[in-house]
């Protein structure tokens, strides 16, 4: 009786699985045929054979060269991402809802003619803003537009701000999109592809993301000056604080600041939706006696930043930076008295300013170099409690590390100001301005 009711188990089992291991499954989609816009993007093999090769690679930016990934492999949709895209809203439009072009064709060519549009955030008033149409309508004010960068360009060629860019020569205007506009965004460098400093290309199968990516995008982009310092990457600094208590970009620099606020600022520094320190430090200035001396002339930088990076003088497709990388501090006279009013001390950054930036592109030399220091203000992502400013030796005075005092018959301290002696022939006319030559206590070089 028991092996007839084992023999009977067997067989059960045995036809189970003959059949419905060779029933199709039903929940795996067939392949789409390659004479459409998905089939072709999610057919790898065949993206091999039609891809075109690159003709120029993509400027890496601040942070060096772009990482490289071949040109099927950016326009690839699988995986994770691709099977998250599908379900989405976006997916529901359709390709050619966004990309314009041809769906229903093998040829490649026809596919991508007539008015075919890679990246359709660049046409965001046609293509975004049914959807979106606050952000849309707001974001030609966003700082990530390079608005602030374009102005300091436009002055030093002899103009008065960043409407009159398009001013300058075909050349420069070239040379400036090719060498230094490589971050300024669209939607979709933040949303759906890597920014071209990262190499371009889908980021996750064509997903949709809401919130970026702090290390897949923001760092790509801010690497030298600001992933830099907030990670705690260079020599002799640490992660900044609030990175360590699990922070991240967009814990400060929320959507509705980088989506604009519908007028252009003047300066990046006078944009009204910038995050303030007072926001999750209220009453800052009464919590501690040096808050109560400092806090009305002093930055909250400069005694609560570490070292951060900077360079100079860039030769602009040639040589790059000839003051290559390196770690300073430096406090100076505030160059932002217009926008920064409360505040007579900051931390500035070199800049990559130089006269013949532009010599590559038509241009020897600024017409109006001197008009804006080589040094700006800065406010570095490195933020500690104590710093090599604040934490002071045992038995020591709370400014044993901020005022310049003789100590023996050497002054110390003066390594963290910025003096005029400090500063290259070339950018003493332009920057004398802010050094602090005659503006400290003369008490203290006694």
């Amino acid at each position: 009786m028991k092996l007839q009711l084992y023999l009977f188990r067997v067989i059960i089992v045995g036809f189970v699985l003959l059949f419905f291991g060779c029933k199709e499954d039903s929940t795996v989609e067939p392949q789409k045929s390659i004479a459409s816009c998905e089939g072709c993007h999610t057919n790898y093999e065949h993206l091999m054979k039609v891809y075109t090769p690159d003709s120029t690679l993509p400027a890496g930016g601040c942070g060096g060269e772009a990482p490289h990934y071949e040109p099927y492999d950016r326009v690839y949709m699988g995986g994770v991402g691709y099977e998250s895209f599908k379900k989405s809203s976006h997916y529901k439009i359709g390709c050619t809802g966004c990309h314009n072009g041809v769906d229903g064709t093998d040829d490649k060519n026809q596919a991508h003619s007539g008015d075919f549009i890679s990246h359709p955030s660049v046409a965001a008033e046609q293509k975004c803003k049914k959807c979106h149409e606050e952000i849309v309508s707001t974001f030609p004010s966003s700082l990530h537009n390079g608005y602030g960068q374009m102005r300091k360009v436009a002055i030093r060629s002899g103009y008065s701000n960043y409407k009159d860019f398009e001013k300058l020569s075909p050349m420069h205007k070239e040379g400036y999109k090719k060498n230094c506009a490589t971050c300024h965004a669209n939607c979709g460098e933040c949303h759906v592809i890597r920014p071209t400093a990262g190499g371009g290309g889908l980021a996750n199968g064509h997903n949709f993301v809401k919130t970026p990516d702090m290390i897949k995008t923001c760092v790509v982009c801010h690497t030298s000056r600001g992933g830099h310092a907030f990670l705690g990457i260079g020599s002799g600094t640490k992660p900044d604080v609030h990175q360590t208590k699990g922070m991240v970009c967009t814990s400060c620099h929320t959507g509705s600041e980088m989506h604009g606020s519908g007028t252009i600022p003047e300066h990046r520094y006078a944009y009204e939706k910038l995050p303030k320190c007072e926001t999750c430090h209220p009453n800052v200035k009464d919590k501690n006696k040096y808050h109560l001396m400092h806090s009305d002339s002093l930055s909250c930088y400069v005694c609560h930043s570490q070292k951060y990076n900077n360079c100079g003088s860039c030769h602009i497709h040639g040589l790059g930076a000839r003051v290559p990388s390196y770690m300073d501090f430096k406090i100076a006279l505030n160059p932002l008295k217009d926008v920064r009013k409360q505040y007579k001390f900051v931390t500035v950054r070199r800049t990559l300013a130089a006269p013949d930036n532009w010599v590559e592109y038509g241009l020897p030399q600024y017409p109006n170099f001197d008009a804006l220091p080589t040094y700006n203000y800065a406010t570095p992502h490195n933020i500690q409690r104590w710093t090599n400013v604040t934490k002071v030796s045992d038995g020591e005075k709370c400014y044993a590390n901020c005022h310049i005092r003789k100590q023996g018959d050497t002054l110390i301290n003066t390594n963290i100001y910025l003096f005029e002696k400090d500063l290259l022939d070339w950018e003493k006319n332009a920057t004398k301005k802010i050094t602090v030559d005659k503006a400290l206590p003369s008490d203290w070089f006694k």
